[in-house]
């Protein structure tokens, strides 16, 4: 990208709290400058100060406080670059629709699209590869489109582990069953969320569609692209790179008094055999080196995987903030009696599970050329 080049972005959902975790780290950006708020009809015509309910640990950025807050329409975003939607699931899909028909590059952190096969499902560090599937994606559409289209993050909880499944499979190939208990955090239900009565002094084992969202999910962001005959022609996929090694996933989820920060539990079994040892696994994690990080996207952490020695960590208190919550964290990495390895993953749900995720999305982008800089 050239040097000193901005880009002009707005942000949809603006006063919710993924939407506000958006402003704050957009607000600092070094390419990306808010240009336009977007909201709810009823915080339309407010300046973002009036309209917001700011809920995030650091003030509300000076540079926002006075901006006008627009409804979610695309001729109020038409001299934005990009857009990335922090809507909820129940507004997003219409409204997602309507801004790539506009010709407008859609960075989502909801759920809407992540099963269209012609979307890509992107974990950055993980399958930036997916990119690809765009032009397909703006192709098939009616009419064709030539800028826009819809790029979804994953689940804040699918984001953690596949980071560091991605750096097993690259070292050690295919992964055959894969095991995961999560303990998730209260901000993943988003605001106001789940009900101090129902979550002081327990735990709820039970998150609606959030076991099925792992198990399918880590399938599409751990696959590949493969070329697919149609009636029309030929097309791109993203599939299951376990043709021959298929993957099985169990997931089972639980929600914790924690308010930030997913810890979970997971088992692997590779395909290759023998398997590598617990050194070799923790030798792994931390030399991984994804595209995002090589490629320069200035919101990549220096260490995409931090390794913990110590048999006490991770822990959400302690290590969600470290880089900003946009690195993952693993620990207790040990020999699994069942299956073959099995460790402890942290990630800051709000952070690289949520906004952090779409907006290093949007830089591989610009750096790949699919948005232009």
């Amino acid at each position: 990208m050239e040097e000193g080049r901005q880009i002009n972005v707005g942000v949809l959902g603006a006063t919710g709290t993924v939407g506000q975790r958006f402003v704050t780290l957009l607000s600092a950006h070094p390419w990306f400058v808010i240009h336009k708020l977007g909201a709810s009809p009823r915080s339309a015509g407010k300046t973002y100060r009036e309209a917001c309910s700011w809920k995030q640990a650091t003030a509300m950025p000076a540079g926002v406080k006075g901006m006008v807050v627009q409804e979610c329409k695309a001729e109020h975003f038409a001299d934005c670059a990009i857009v990335f939607s922090g809507l909820d699931a129940d507004a997003a899909g219409d409204i997602e629709t309507a801004f790539r028909a506009a010709e407008l590059a859609v960075f989502s952190n909801a759920k809407n699209y992540r099963r269209d096969p012609n979307v890509p499902l992107i974990v950055p560090f993980v399958n930036p590869g997916h990119l690809a599937i765009i032009p397909q994606q703006q192709a098939l559409h009616s009419p064709p489109l030539h800028k826009g289209f819809i790029v979804t993050n994953a689940n804040c909880s699918t984001t953690g582990i596949v980071i560091p499944l991605a750096a097993l499979e690259r070292a050690f190939g295919p992964l055959e069953l894969l095991l995961v208990t999560t303990m998730q955090a209260i901000s993943g239900a988003g605001y106001p969320g789940v009900s101090s009565l129902d979550i002081l002094d327990n735990i709820v084992p039970h998150i609606g569609g959030e076991e099925e969202k792992i198990e399918w999910e880590t399938l599409k962001i751990l696959g590949g692209l493969t070329e697919t005959e149609t009636e029309g022609g030929g097309g791109l996929k993203a599939f299951d790179m376990h043709a021959r090694h298929p993957l099985r996933v169990s997931a089972a989820c639980n929600r914790v008094p924690v308010i930030d920060g997913h810890t979970e539990c997971v088992s692997v079994r590779f395909a290759r055999r023998p398997p590598p040892s617990p050194q070799q696994v923790r030798e792994a994690l931390a030399a991984f080196t994804p595209d995002a990080k090589a490629l320069g996207c200035p919101s990549a952490p220096r260490y995409t995987i931090t390794v913990h020695e110590e048999p006490d960590r991770p822990q959400p208190r302690l290590d969600r903030g470290y880089q900003d919550g946009a690195g993952v964290s693993v620990g207790r990495v040990r020999q699994c009696p069942v299956l073959d390895i099995k460790f402890v993953v942290l990630s800051n749900n709000v952070s690289i599970g949520a906004a952090t995720s779409s907006i290093i999305n949007a830089e591989l982008a610009v750096l790949k050329g699919v948005v232009p800089a």
